[in-house]
This record gives structure tokens, sequence and C-alpha cells, in this order.
């Protein structure tokens, strides 16, 4: 009977902590918030001076992003063990996926719904903005043309990377030309397009041309182009610029791949009579073909997405429209909110099957 009862107690203090663990666990992260929030109540309506605004918007950045990370832990650490241990990886990866949630799965639906409405948001027009979306002919445009920035942008920059890589592996000052061919990736696209307006720059048959390009022209005694209006190679100078660009980062990853590839492979495809371009197609490219369609499919994801680069050069004038850009002008410009939110869920449709193949192809090498 006393053992019943001393049982009994025994299984009243359990109760009791873990009622008590499970109280602090919900207090701590009640705090926690209420600071983060006070900070960017602070950040928002503050009357400071910037310099004070800047002071604490990277201690509370950065602090609330520990203390994040911090109470979330504590708060798993106060579970049961076999709790704790599965909740625990969540700890790390759950801050993220509520950040993505927020910023991209929230703004996707409310585009998908406001993309079934009218320009003010306010009628439903059911299928109407899509059929705009494909049946306009400024669309059908930029659909040839980023169709057209896949293909060339994509085959430029994996194609040149693929060729540098190989070339550069050869050669004593390997660092150095990985170095300069790599540089360009630390610009953005719109300081390249600001950058290339002056290598396309157009004045006047007669006036000094500022433009490296037509510059040279002039130099061998030929009219001097406005590059931008000449239809349709005016979007392959602006692919140009996109290979630029990526041409570094396809480099470096293929440059990668190379160093895997086993010299016995390619010293037998050499003993069996085999040149160099044979090697190259028969053994090298075979071997680092998942680090090629990788390279690829990111390439092609930053293609179906460009902007920036046809914003900053051409405004989407000249027959350079890109879907991008119709996003921003029909949402922006236009103020016709069904449009453009129509257009930008056709541009993440047009995008997810590509993302999904690249991470399935991330799975299969045990990427994840």
């Amino acid at each position: 009977m006393m053992e019943r009862r001393i049982e009994g107690k025994n299984l009243g203090a359990q109760a009791l902590v873990a009622i008590g663990r499970v109280a602090v666990s919900l207090f701590v992260p009640i705090v926690a918030f209420v600071i983060l929030w006070a900070g960017f109540v602070f950040l928002r309506d503050s009357n400071a001076s910037q310099g004070i605004i800047a002071l604490v918007a990277i201690i509370w950045g950065v602090g609330g992003v520990a203390m994040l990370f911090w109470v979330a832990d504590w708060v798993v650490n106060r579970l049961p063990v076999m709790a704790a241990k599965k909740l625990q990886p969540f700890v790390f990866v759950g801050p993220a996926l509520v950040i993505l949630a927020w910023y991209l799965f929230l703004p996707t639906m409310r585009s998908l719904y406001l993309s079934f409405f009218d320009a003010q948001s306010k009628t439903f027009v059911g299928l109407a903005n899509y059929v705009f979306a494909f049946t306009d002919s400024k669309m059908l445009e930029s659909f040839v043309n980023n169709l057209l920035w896949i293909i060339l942008g994509t085959g430029g920059a994996v194609g040149f990377g693929l060729v540098i890589a190989l070339l550069a592996d050869r050669s004593r000052f390997e660092k150095v030309f990985k170095s300069l061919i790599f540089m360009p990736m630390a610009i953005s696209f719109v300081g390249a397009g600001v950058i290339w307006r002056f290598v396309y720059a157009y004045k006047p048959a007669g006036e000094d041309q500022i433009g490296l390009l037509n510059a040279l022209v002039s130099l061998f005694g030929k009219d001097p182009q406005a590059w931008f209006t000449l239809r349709p190679w005016n979007n392959i100078f602006l692919i140009v610029i996109l290979i630029w660009l990526q041409t570094g980062y396809a480099m470096v990853i293929i440059s990668a791949a190379l160093k895997g590839v086993p010299d016995s492979i390619i010293e037998a495809g050499r003993i069996d009579g085999a040149g160099e371009m044979r090697i190259i197609r028969s053994i090298i490219v075979p071997y680092i073909f998942s680090t090629l369609v990788t390279v690829s499919t990111t390439i092609i994801i930053i293609s179906l997405k460009i902007f920036d680069i046809v914003f900053t050069m051409t405004n989407g004038n000249y027959g350079t429209e890109v879907i991008a850009s119709m996003q921003y002008k029909q949402m922006f410009r236009f103020y016709h909110y069904g449009r453009g939110s129509a257009i930008a869920i056709v541009l993440v449709i047009a995008v997810i099957p590509v993302m999904w193949y690249n991470l399935r192809q991330f799975g299969k090498r045990e990427g994840f």
C-alpha cells in the first residue's frame, strides 16, 4: 500500500515536471518572439539616426537569428529523449523552411490567386489572363527570346567553360587563367549590363565613338552601328553578356569534375591510339556527363528568369522582351496585377521541371 502511494506521488511529481517543462517551453519562445517583434517595430517606426538604426539592425539581425536557434534548441532539449532526437535536425532546418514558406511559398500562392482576377484584383476573370499570356504577340516574342537565351546562353557558357577547363588544366598558369575567367562572376547582372552598355554604345557617324565595338568598327573604316536595334542579332548581343558572366561558373565546376577523371583511363585510350579529340569525346565527356547536366540545368534556370540584363540594356525594346520583363511591365508599369501574376506563375511552372530534374540528379549522387 505504501509502495503504491510512493509510486503515485512519483507519477504526480513527474506529471508536474512535464507540465512545468511544457509551460516553460511555451513561455520562452513567446518571450523570444516579443523581443524580436520589438526590434522589428523599432526598425520600422523609429526616428533615430541612420547610424543607430543600422547598428540595431546588425545586432538585432545577428542576435535575433542566434536567439532563434538557441531558443529552438533549448525547447527541444526539454522534451523526452526520443522526441528530442527526432526534432533536433529540424531546429536547424526549421527556420530556413519557415523563411522559404513566408517569402516564397505564400507569395506564389497569392500570385496564383490573383492570376484569376482582373487588373484591380476585384473581378474574377477565370483563365483570361493565361489566355493573354499564351496569345499576346509580345508574350509569344518573349517565349521565343527565352528559348534563344536557353539554347545559346546555356550552350555558350557550358561550351566555353568546358574548353577553358580542358585547356587551363594543361597550363602552368592554370590558377591565373581561371581567376581571370571567374572574375565576372563577382559582378551583378545589373553591373554587367552597365559595363556592356559602354561596349555597345553608339554615336552617329563622324562623332567620337565611346563604345568599344563601334570604335573598332570605325577603325576599319566602317559605319558605326546601333547594335541594340539590329534584329534578331540584338538578342545575341545580350546573350553574350550572360555567357561572359556564367562561363567562369561552368569552368570551375567542370574543372573540378575533370580532376576526378582517372589518368589510367586516359592513358589506356592513348595506348589504343586515340587522339586528344577522341579522348575528350569518348572518355572525358561521358565521365563528367552528370556534371555537365547539372551545370547546364543551373544556367537554364538563370536563362528562364533572365531580367536584369534586358532591363538595363534595352528595357525590352527592339524585340528583346523576355518573360520576366513582360511580367514586370504588366505588374508595375501597366498595373495589371492579374496578368502580371499569371505571367509569374507561367515562369514558375517553366522553372519547376528543371529544378526537379536538378534535385533528382543531386539525390542520385547522395547530395541530399
